[in-house]
This record gives structure tokens, C-alpha cells and sequence, in this order.
């Protein structure tokens, strides 16, 4: 199983890489990017598209009777009770602004469960990868989230979903700051929680993200020694999750703040 999974996760990190050059082409070429708005602040390119078909195909023909679940496509199903949840572009609306925080996400899992997370930021050639069991990692050098204990000690990612109640999030940031904390937000849930398995944020939280999102960065905080909220497995891939990740003595505190924000 750990050969596999290492295979799995040498093959997404490959492929990352690989689909982050295709983005940087585009994001290099943004006056003749094509752009339209699925809803409120939710966009997508061009460059979004074609970048998800070409990881689509290299997971086809890696591994063709596995699952594969993506933000601007259809999804496919598998029979080997692996999936393959991708983002080609998280980060969108930095991407087609010319702001360098947009990131590939590849996730696998196995019957619900996320097996390999890899995060790739294509402007600053960082890759953040693991799998399960076996740790974290950012471009070969194992990370570790947060051992801070107190809010004051670092920034918490914060995110702002369209699919939950925008003033909870107005709640949630008054609530961190009241304890001496720091909000930080970048556009990219994916990013921000690869910065959290590595420690540069104390925790993300997010009311809602959608599996292509969150699987890759919860995993990553997980092997980092870090806890997430868990994710029901049977709906995650479907329906998506609330975020609450963190260091293991952070995560309590930032936990009661999301109970006060978001309801439980």
C-alpha cells in the first residue's frame, strides 16, 4: 500500500508541476485570457479549463479506472474506489488580476478518505505534498504546522465562502482580533492551508469549502502534525465541508471561535 501511495503521490507532484507551466503560460498572457463569472466572485478562465483537461488526461492514462472529481468539469467515475479531486487553478481571482497566489491542487482518495494532497504555487515553485502516514513535505523538506498555543503568536487564514453567511465571517474576525490574533487572507484556500501545515499560519478556517479545495491542504495539515476537523467522508467529495485546521494546541481555541461565528 505505502509503494503505492508513493507512486501515487511522485506521479501528482509530476503532474502538478507540470500543470502549474501550463498556467504560468496563460497567467503570463493575461491581456488575451478569456474570463467569465460563474456568480458572485467566483470566476473562471480559459487558462482554468484547459489546465483541468490536461491533468484529466494524464490521470486517464496513469490511471484509468480511477475516479476523477474537478471543479470545471464533469466528473468521472471510477472502480477502483480512488479519486482523483482536482483544482486546476485555486486562486482564480488573483490569477486573472496578475496576483502570483494561485495554486494547482491534486488530492487522491480512497473511499472518502484523502490518501495523497499536493499543492503546487507556480510563482514561487513551492510544492507542498504528502500522503497519508508518511508526513509533509514542501519541495522535499518535511514541514510542521504550528506548536503556538495562543492567538497572539501568529495570523489565522481566514476564508469567505458564497456558499455560507457572509457575516459570520465579520463574527469570526472580530472574535480573533478580540483575542489579540491576526486575520490573513490571500484568495487561495488551498494555499492558505498548505501555509498552515507549515507552520507560516497558526490555522485556517473556512465555513464551507468544496472537496477540490480543502482535501489536499486538510491532509497536509494532518501529516504535519497538525488536527482538522474531520470530514464526513460519505459527503465530502459530493458536498464539501467546513474548514477548521490548525496546530494540535491551537486548534481547540480556534474550534470555539468557529462554533461562535458559525453555529454549530
Amino acid at each position: 500500500m505505502t509503494n503505492d501511495l508513493d507512486a501515487r503521490t511522485r506521479f501528482a507532484i509530476d503532474l502538478a508541476r507540470r500543470a502549474g507551466e501550463l498556467g504560468l503560460k496563460y497567467f503570463r498572457d493575461l491581456e488575451n485570457l478569456t474570463i467569465e463569472s460563474k456568480g458572485h466572485q467566483d470566476l473562471v478562465s480559459d487558462g482554468d479549463r484547459e489546465v483541468e483537461l490536461f491533468i484529466r488526461a494524464a490521470i486517464a492514462e496513469a490511471y484509468p479506472q480511477d475516479g476523477i472529481v474537478g471543479e470545471e468539469h464533469a466528473a468521472v467515475a471510477g472502480t477502483t474506489g480512488h479519486v482523483w479531486v482536482i483544482d486546476p487553478i485555486d486562486g482564480t481571482a488573483n490569477f486573472v488580476r496578475g496576483i502570483p497566489a494561485w495554486c494547482v491542487v491534486i488530492a487522491c482518495a480512497s473511499n472518502g478518505e484523502t490518501v495523497v494532497g499536493v499543492i503546487h504555487e507556480p510563482s514561487t515553485g513551492e510544492t507542498f505534498h504528502g500522503h497519508r502516514g508518511g508526513g509533509a513535505f514542501v519541495n522535499g523538506r518535511l514541514i510542521t504546522a504550528s506548536k503556538a498555543a495562543s492567538l497572539t503568536e501568529g495570523s489565522v487564514g481566514t476564508g469567505l465562502s458564497n456558499r455560507a453567511n457572509t457575516e459570520h465571517v465579520a463574527v469570526l474576525i472580530r472574535a480573533i482580533m478580540a483575542e489579540g490574533g491576526v486575520f490573513y487572507r490571500n484568495a487561495s484556500g488551498a494555499l492558505m492551508l498548505a501555509y498552515a501545515a507549515s507552520g507560516r499560519l497558526l490555522g485556517y478556517v473556512e465555513e464551507h469549502m468544496n472537496a477540490w479545495d480543502c482535501l489536499a491542504g486538510m491532509l497536509l495539515v494532518e501529516e504535519a502534525g497538525g488536527t482538522v476537523l474531520t470530514a464526513d467522508p460519505t459527503t465530502v467529495i459530493g458536498q464539501g465541508t467546513k474548514v477548521i485546521a490548525g496546530g494540535k494546541a491551537i486548534f481547540p481555541k480556534l474550534q470555539a471561535l468557529c462554533v461562535e461565528a458559525f453555529g454549530r
